[in-house]
């Protein structure tokens, strides 16, 4: 006869995709039951530990590798690279971001550098720690991308989670300080552009999977040439200098580059990249539009608003565009 116990053990335990509890569901209740008293399985429940380690297991084989059926091993693999892009993305845009602010302080007299020094302070400590907060930790994303790159997962999820940081303060700052959001859409945007492939990298780089590649092997190269870009659509058209341009840009230019390299030799993964890529490029539009919007009906000028909407049309082609291509690399054969 079944336990109240047993019952709930196999309750959690749902929360496994199908081909995994065919395998293990009976193995697991076994040992969860082995030491419990049988007189007592009635008024006893799983605890918290167990839950959550069900619930981490549930995660690593939904984004399975080998030996787990094809549609978790895509969706695993897409994930992986979305989370790689994402992260490198992120990481050219900040540090090209991050040296064009120096150099331009430091290159345009004492005012200038007086000025941005007085960004790192405020009008009480708290201000000041989240300015040189936000102005520190975004440089982990650096560290995060080649920590993948060399496997040190653990490094990696660290940083990632500490460089998605700045990006919660102005969703939460107004709750625990004076300090007040201009735009809540734009701050949700921003911090989902931050924590989704924080997330991902959490998530998918789990112990069982594949270690983190670039397509043509040359991480230090891919990483120079993003933040070459970044930084030369900020340093040739300072006019459209806003926090979505730069990572827009690049983003358009790696995925024509990447749907060129594919038309002339096979990319290793391409459905699960073209996925990935459309998923990055959504939100990098969803970025792009919430940055936008709010100087929409104000006298703008002309280039900036031609730069930005040509950026929405570019974004928007681009997603459909590995969509289709996803969905036919993907198609069962």
């Amino acid at each position: 006869m079944t336990t109240l116990l047993e019952a709930r053990y196999r309750t959690v335990l749902r929360l496994l995709p199908a081909y995994y509890r065919r395998d293990r569901e009976e193995e697991m209740v076994e040992v969860y039951l082995w030491d419990v008293d049988r007189d007592t399985q009635d008024q006893s429940r799983p605890t918290l530990g167990e839950v959550a380690s069900i619930a981490v297991l549930a995660v690593r084989t939904r984004l399975a590798t080998t030996g787990a059926p094809r549609r978790y091993v895509l969706l695993g693999s897409a994930v992986r690279h979305f989370a790689l892009y994402a992260v490198l993305l992120q990481a050219a845009a900040v540090v090209s971001d991050e040296i064009l602010r120096v150099t331009w302080s430091a290159t345009r007299g004492a005012r200038e550098w007086d000025l941005f020094l007085a960004g790192f302070t405020g009008p009480d400590p708290l201000s000041a720690v989240v300015a040189i907060a936000g102005w520190v930790l975004p440089l982990l994303w650096t560290v995060a991308f080649f920590a993948l790159i060399h496997d040190r997962r653990r490094l990696a999820r660290t940083a990632v989670v500490l460089a998605a940081l700045p990006t919660l303060w102005p969703l939460v700052g107004p709750l625990v300080s004076e300090w007040s959001v201009s735009d809540p859409w734009f701050a949700t945007a921003i911090a989902l552009f931050a924590w989704l492939p924080a997330l991902a990298v959490c998530a998918a780089y789990h112990r069982d999977a594949p270690r983190a590649t670039l397509p043509g092997d040359a991480p230090g190269l891919a990483f120079l040439a993003c933040c070459v870009v970044t930084g030369a659509s900020l340093a040739v058209v300072p006019a459209m200098a806003d926090i979505a341009w730069a990572p827009a840009t690049c983003f358009v230019l790696a995925v024509l580059g990447w749907l060129l390299l594919r038309t002339r030799r096979a990319v290793p993964g391409a459905g699960s990249s073209a996925l990935a890529l459309a998923v990055l490029g959504l939100l990098i539009l969803a970025v792009r539009v919430a940055a936008l919007f709010p100087w929409l009906g104000l006298p703008l000028p002309a280039v900036f608003l031609a730069g930005a909407l040509a950026q929405v049309a570019a974004l928007t082609l681009l997603v459909v565009v590995l969509a289709v291509v996803a969905r036919r690399d993907l198609a069962p054969r």
